[in-house]
C-alpha cells in the first residue's frame, strides 16, 4: 500500500512565480525515505540543445519513467536511444520565461526548452519534480541499487548471452590477425557515488582497452558489443557478469600499476591450435607463462608511451551513434622543430625555478554549495570567491601559457608549403589546451583594471605583454612577438555555473602572423567544461569546433574537432583536424590528444608534429602547474626593476598565497578588490573612460598593442610614469 510522502517543489533562494527572470533550483527529496507511489509516464517532443557550440537546437522525443529521461529523434524509433538522464541524480533548475529546463548530471548539461505553451511547460516540470523524488526515494530506500536502473527489456540482453557473444567475438577477430594477437585489456567497473550506468557519461560505464594495433578496425564493434555493460538487469546479474570476466582474465597477478581503481585486468592470447567451445566458438586463454610475463610491460603508461598507441575517433556527433570510428594506431615520432627567433644558440638563459615557495593548501573547508547554489546560470566571473580556490597565477599569465609551445609557430615560418604551415599552426592552437589538463581543481586570479604582466623569454625567442582593459565586461588582452610570428588576441570569458558542472566559453579571435609569408591567421576558441565541482575528482574537458583561416590566402583552410567525451568510447580529450583546399579537398589530416600530443597522416604511418612536456614530479602537489607556469610569477631580482608597478607579480594577494599564507591571501585579496571599487568609483563619479596604457581599441572593437611598452621599459621609464595604485 502506497503513501504520500513530503515533497518540496520551491527552491530555498528563488521563487519562479516572483522572479521569472531568475533560474529557479528544483530541491529534491527531504525527510525520510518512505514509499512514494511511482508517478505516471509523460513522453513528447522537446527542444535539446546541441552540446556543440553555436549549433542551435534539435528536436527530440522524450520519455520520462521511473525518474529516467530517455530521449530520441522520434517517438517510433524504439531501438535508436540517443541517451538517457538520470533525474534523481541531478541538480534540475527552471526559467518560466523562457520555458527552459536545465539538468546538470556530473558529465554532461543538458539545455531543455518546451516552446509551445506554458501549460506544457508546465506539465514537464511538474512530472520531472515528481519522478526526480520518486527517483531520490528509491535510491535513499535501496542504497544498493542506486547504480542500476531499468530500461526496456529490448535494451537489456541477458548478460550471459552477451558474455557468449562477447567472447565469440573476440575470439573471431583474434584469429583474423597473424600472427594471433595478445590482448591485455581491463575492465572498468568502477562507477562514481554520482553517475549511473547507461546515460551519457564516460566514467560511468566499464571501458575495454586492448594492447594490440592491429585492431583498430574492430573497436567499434567490441564497444557494441559490450554495450550491454551500461545496464544489467539486477545487481545479481551484475555479480554475475563481474565474476564472469574474473574467470576469463584469471584474476591476472600482471596488474598495472596504473589500472583505474576497481577493474579488472588481463591479458588473454588467442591459442595457435585452440580447442572449441560446446557452442563451436574458441575461448580465449590466459597468458601465464614467465616468458609472456616479461614481454608485458609494468605498467600500461610505460606501454602506450613505448609503442606510440594512440586512440581517435572521426566522430563529430556528441550523442550516442552506431558509427565510432575509433582506432587505435601505431605511429612513429618525428619531432623536428625550427630554430626559435630572436634566441637561438648561445643566449645566456637564466636559472629558473624548479618549483614553488609552498605546496597547494587544502580547500575542503569551503562549502562551494553555499556560494554557488544561488548562482545557477550566472556568470561567475562576478562572484566573489574565497582565496583558497585560487592558483597563485591569474589570467594574464594564463594567456601567457598559450605560447608556451611557440616553436611549433617558429617551425611553420620557415615551412614553404602553405598547407604544412597550417598543420603547424592548428598544432600550435590546440597545444594552447596542454597545460589546463591537471588544472580543473582551482582557479586564476581575476586581473583589477590596469593589470599588466610581461614575459621576455629570450631562449625562446619571444617577449610577451598582456593588460586588463576592461573590468565590466572583463576583458584580457595580449601581444607576442618574435622574429618569426607575432600573436595577439583579446578575451572575455564567461563562466556559468549548471548545479554540478561550470562551463566556460571564450569569446574573442586569436591571431597569429608569419612574416616570411605574410599569412595572417584567426581562430576561435572551444567551449570548456569542469565537471564535478562539488563533489569527487574535478576534471575539465574542451570541446567544439575550432576554424582556422589564413586571412590573406584562400589557399587552406583548417577545421579542428575537439571530440565530446562519449559512453563506451576512448575519445577522451581527443582532438582530430584537417586541412582541406579551396575545393574543399582533403590535404593534410591529424589527430592525438589536446592534453599528449598531435600526430599527422594516417595509422600506422603517421608521425608526430607535437608532444606536450613532461610534468614536474609533485605537480598534484602544486596545483597541477607545468614547469612553464611554475616560473611565471617568479620574481628575479634583477627582473623588478625593469617592472612597470602594475605587474602581476607585485600583486600581494597572489604572492601570499604562492608562499602558503592563506590568511595573508584572503586579507589582500579583499583590499585589493575594495581599492578597485574606490577606483571605479571615483572614475563614474567624474565621468571619466578608464583608457588602457599599452593597448588601444581598432575599428573593429578588437584590442591591439601600442607597441610603447617594450620602449617604455628599455630607459627605463617606468619609474618616472604615473600609476594608479593597484595594490
Amino acid at each position: 500500500m502506497f503513501y504520500s510522502h513530503q515533497i518540496v517543489y520551491a527552491s530555498s533562494n528563488y521563487q519562479a512565480a516572483e522572479f521569472p527572470d531568475s533560474w529557479e533550483i528544483i530541491e529534491g527529496l527531504k525527510g525520510n525515505p518512505g514509499n512514494i507511489q511511482e508517478p505516471e509516464k509523460q513522453e513528447g517532443f522537446l527542444l535539446k540543445k546541441r552540446k556543440w557550440p553555436m549549433k542551435g537546437w534539435q528536436k527530440r522525443y522524450f520519455l520520462l519513467e521511473k525518474g529516467i529521461l530517455k530521449y530520441s529523434k522520434r517517438g517510433a524509433d524504439k531501438g535508436k536511444l540517443h541517451g538517457c538522464i538520470d533525474v534523481g541524480l541531478s541538480v534540475m533548475s527552471i526559467k518560466k520565461k523562457t520555458k527552459a529546463i536545465d539538468l546538470d548530471t556530473n558529465n554532461n548539461i543538458y539545455h531543455l526548452k518546451e516552446v509551445k505553451s506554458q501549460q506544457l511547460f508546465d506539465d514537464w516540470v511538474s512530472k520531472l519534480r515528481h519522478h526526480r523524488v520518486f527517483r531520490q526515494n528509491e535510491i535513499a530506500m535501496y542504497p544498493h541499487e542506486r547504480l542500476l536502473f531499468h530500461p526496456s527489456s529490448h535494451l537489456s540482453p541477458n548478460p550471459n548471452d552477451s558474455m557468449r557473444q562477447v567472447q565469440s567475438f573476440l575470439c573471431t577477430v583474434g584469429h583474423q590477425i597473424n600472427p594471433p594477437p595478445v590482448i591485455v585489456f581491463y575492465l572498468d567497473f568502477s562507477l562514481g557515488s554520482q553517475q549511473v550506468p547507461g546515460c551519457v557519461s564516460p566514467p560511468a560505464s566499464p571501458h575495454f582497452h586492448t594492447s594490440h594495433p592491429n585492431l583498430s578496425t574492430a573497436e567499434a564493434n567490441i564497444e557494441e558489443a559490450f554495450a550491454f555493460l551500461d545496464s544489467p538487469d539486477s545487481p545479481t546479474d551484475a555479480n554475475r557478469l563481474q565474476e564472469d570476466f574474473c574467470r576469463l582474465a584469471n584474476n591476472s597477478e600482471s596488474l598495472v600499476s596504473d589500472r583505474p581503481p576497481g577493474s579488472i585486468l588481463g591479458i588473454l592470447e588467442f591459442p595457435e591450435e585452440g580447442w572449441d567451445l560446446p557452442d563451436g566458438s574458441r575461448p580465449l586463454v590466459h597468458q601465464v607463462s614467465n616468458e609472456s610475463r616479461i614481454s608485458i610491460p609494468e605498467s600500461m603508461s610505460e606501454f602506450f608511451d613505448a609503442q606510440e598507441y594512440q586512440l581517435t575517433s572521426s566522430s563529430s556527433e556528441n550523442e550516442a551513434s552506431d558509427d565510432d570510428d575509433s582506432y587505435i594506431s601505431d605511429v612513429s615520432d618525428s619531432v623536428s622543430m625550427g630554430n626559435a627567433g630572436s634566441g637561438g644558440s648561445g643566449v645566456q638563459v637564466a636559472r629558473r625555478r624548479t618549483t614553488l615557495p609552498s605546496p597547494q593548501p587544502s580547500s575542503s573547508s569551503v562549502s562551494l554549495w553555499n556560494i554557488l547554489k544561488n548562482n545557477i546560470g550566472k556568470d561567475l566571473s562576478k562572484i566573489a570567491m574565497p582565496v583558497q580556490l585560487n592558483e597563485p597565477l591569474n589570467t594574464l599569465q594564463r594567456l601567457c601559457e598559450e605560447v608556451e609551445y611557440s616553436e611549433l609557430l617558429d617551425t611553420a615560418n620557415n615551412t614553404q608549403d602553405p598547407y604544412q604551415r597550417m598543420v603547424y599552426v592548428a598544432t600550435f592552437a590546440v597545444s594552447a589546451y596542454a597545460s589546463s589538463y591537471h588544472r580543473a581543481g582551482s582557479k586564476p586570479f581575476n586581473p583589477v583594471l590596469g593589470e599588466t604582466y610581461e614575459c621576455d623569454r629570450p631562449d625562446k625567442g619571444f617577449r610577451f605583454i598582456a593588460e586588463q582593459v576592461s573590468h565590466h565586461p572583463p576583458v584580457s588582452a595580449c601581444h607576442c612577438d618574435s622574429n618569426n610570428f607575432t600573436f595577439w588576441q583579446d578575451v572575455q570569458w564567461k563562466n556559468k555555473f549548471w548545479g554540478k558542472s561550470m562551463e566556460i566559453v571564450r569569446m574573442g579571435t586569436t591571431h597569429v602572423t608569419l612574416p616570411a609569408f605574410g599569412d595572417h591567421y584567426e581562430w576561435n576558441k572551444v567551449t570548456s567544461c569542469i565537471h564535478n565541482i562539488l563533489s569527487g575528482q574535478r576534471w575539465i574537458e574542451h570541446y567544439g569546433e575550432m576554424s582556422i583561416k589564413n586571412t590573406s590566402s584562400d589557399a587552406c583552410q583548417c577545421k579542428v574537432t575537439f571530440v565530446k567525451a562519449r559512453s563506451w568510447s576512448s575519445t577522451v580529450n581527443e582532438i582530430e583536424g584537417m586541412v582541406t583546399d579551396t575545393g574543399g579537398r582533403v590535404i593534410h589530416s591529424f589527430f592525438g590528444k589536446w592534453h599528449e600530443g598531435v600526430y599527422q597522416g594516417v595509422p600506422p604511418s603517421a608521425i608526430c608534429i607535437w608532444r606536450a612536456n613532461p610534468m614536474p614530479v609533485d605537480q598534484d602537489q602544486y596545483y597541477g602547474f607545468t614547469q612553464f607556469a611554475i616560473e611565471l610569477n617568479e620574481l628575479d631580482a634583477a627582473l623588478k626593476p625593469h617592472l612597470p608597478p602594475t605587474d602581476t607579480r607585485f600583486r600581494l594577494d597572489q604572492r601570499c598565497l604562492e608562499e602558503g599564507n592563506i590568511e595573508g591571501a584572503e586579507e589582500q585579496k579583499q583590499r585589493i578588490e575594495e581599492l578597485q571599487r574606490g577606483r571605479r568609483k571615483v572614475l563614474e563619479e567624474n565621468n571619466v573612460t578608464h583608457k588602457p596604457r599599452f593597448f588601444k581599441k581598432s575599428k573593429d572593437d578588437t584590442w591591439l598593442s601600442s607597441d610603447i611598452y617594450w620602449e617604455q621599459r628599455k630607459n627605463p621609464r617606468f619609474s618616472r610614469e604615473d600609476f594608479p595604485v593597484l595594490w
